[in-house]
């Protein structure tokens, strides 16, 4: 019997809606809004945060990365590395070094931005070639002319990836392309463009008078070892020999950086969640609104359901399902132009955003919560009107 009651209820509710269609999608609109921005912001947020994790991930949990801003007159060299890589806890080391150069072939003049390091780089890093090799220890001690090219780079200067065994001018100085490195895709969709170019270190510190000491390294944990663990080793060693003075250095691990970037991700996604809820609340006041409307529209009908036999109770329910639906449709129409605009987004940047399904029921419940919530004072005003006072509104 209850059963039939709110079927009934819900009949009643859709023709009303039906018979005012404007006014029904007018007063959805705000619910509509509202749940397109909760939508597609937390989706966006969250896709983007995947590919950053996904990035940050890709480059492995065990990678530490070591910036040293004061070295107390003691720099670091290419042999302090081998004596950080006998750590128990460290597999790998690998300096870097940076300097703009001008790169130039034939006709072609371009500003290249060159790396120095050592072969051990490519491992801590998981760079993939395209073709050709990566450097080589004996590069490094022989202080040879190589580089290794950014495929962007060797398709700029070569007019192709396949440039290895090719000549280079780096600030005239000729330089013997050894490899390509394949292109690397970004957070963005987009792969990089960047004119880079990767020669031995010891090289570099002949090219570049900006850069003697060491100072930027990588390291890699090894293999089976905590991470946590081999930055605490690593921090020991460097206290050590920089007057254990903790602000002469600086030590980033990729699994704190993968935590603090969820932390990052749920606080993000908790703002935009709060200003997509005050557009809700924005459409729920609507909803009560227009109901409010209604039942002032609707007074003879209320009083000619009750001189019929309608409770308090059957009244009530009708307005709530009203209320409901409304919000119901609302979030539904929301929920469709969420996923269009999502697909439009990642096709216009290449990425894979996606519908969260957590954020689609927290927008369905929450539009739930709202259609009941915002109905509930119209349809309380509904079912306490007097019968035979209704019957004589003239409204």
């Amino acid at each position: 019997m209850r059963v039939i009651m709110v079927f009934q209820a819900a009949k009643m509710a859709v023709h009303a809606l039906l018979s005012n269609k404007l006014r029904s999608f007018l007063t959805m609109l705000g619910i509509i809004i509202g749940v397109v921005t909760l939508v597609v912001l937390v989706s966006l947020a969250d896709g983007a945060s995947a590919s950053v994790a996904d990035e940050i991930a890709s480059m492995g949990s065990d990678l530490l990365t070591v910036q040293i801003a004061d070295d107390k007159g003691r720099p670091l060299k290419l042999k302090d590395l081998e004596q950080i890589e006998d750590l128990e806890d460290i597999a790998l080391a690998a300096p870097l070094g940076r300097s703009g150069v001008t790169g130039e072939r034939k006709d072609v003049s371009e500003q290249v931005t060159v790396y120095g390091t050592t072969a051990a780089y490519r491992e801590i890093q998981g760079l993939e070639l395209a073709s050709g090799r990566f450097l080589k220890t004996f590069d490094v001690e022989g202080h040879t002319s190589v580089a290794v090219l950014s495929q962007a780079a060797a398709e700029s200067f070569f007019g192709t990836a396949q440039a290895a065994g090719e000549e280079l001018n780096l600030n005239g100085r000729r330089f013997l392309v050894v490899g390509v490195l394949a292109q690397e895709e970004k957070v963005t969709g987009n792969t990089t463009e960047h004119l880079e170019a990767y020669i031995p270190y010891s090289t570099l510190m002949r090219m570049a008078e900006d850069v003697s000491a060491i100072t930027s390294f990588s390291a890699k944990a090894a293999d089976g070892e905590d991470p946590d663990r081999a930055e605490a080793a690593l921090e020991e060693m460097l206290l050590e020999r920089f007057s254990q003075d903790e602000e002469a250095f600086t030590i980033v691990s990729q699994s704190a950086l993968m935590e603090t970037m969820g932390n990052v991700d749920d606080t993000f996604a908790l703002l935009l969640g709060g200003i997509a809820a005050v557009s809700l609340l924005v459409g729920g006041i609507g909803i009560m609104n227009i109901m409010l409307v209604s039942v002032t529209e609707r007074t003879r009908e209320i009083g000619i359901r009750k001189a019929v036999g309608a409770s308090r109770g059957d009244i009530m329910l009708q307005f709530m399902i009203e209320a409901l639906l409304i919000s119901l449709l609302g979030c539904g129409i929301g929920v469709g132009l969420s996923g269009t605009i999502v697909w439009g987004v990642s096709l216009a940047t290449g990425m894979a955003f996606q519908l969260s399904g957590r954020v689609l029921l927290a927008a369905v419940g929450f539009s739930a919560i709202l259609g009941l919530a915002f109905g509930l004072y119209p349809a309380d005003k509904a079912a306490k009107k007097h019968p035979i006072e209704a019957l004589r509104h003239m409204g």
